[in-house]
């Protein structure tokens, strides 16, 4: 499995557009895409992480190739509430222990 993780920073006054943009653009593409397996949002202020799940490599390249992926970065790209560069990298899973939510 694959841990891919996307970090930003967002004008916090607009903190909120983001999560939205996250929760009606960004959950839907990714689950759309074969070889998804789940995903984490993550926020402290105007640091934002996506951290995503992927069955293999060849899922987390497929999604990146993906025409559904690119038209959603330069839909989230337009809006004008990301600050500066953002960054991608890549990890291979070789443990996890989540416990259910109470």
């Amino acid at each position: 499995m694959i841990m891919r993780i996307w970090r930003t920073r967002v004008d916090e006054t607009r903190a909120a557009e983001y999560e939205r943009f996250a929760a009606e653009e960004s959950l839907p593409m990714f689950s759309a895409q074969p070889g998804f397996r789940g995903l984490l949002f993550g926020r402290d202020g105007g640091n934002c992480v996506v951290t995503t799940l992927w069955e293999d490599d060849a899922a987390a390249d497929a999604l990146e190739a993906s025409s559904r992926y690119r038209d959603t970065v330069a839909g989230i790209s337009a809006t004008g509430f990301l600050l500066g560069e953002s960054t991608v990298e890549r990890f291979e899973v070789h443990g996890s222990h989540l416990l259910p939510s109470s």
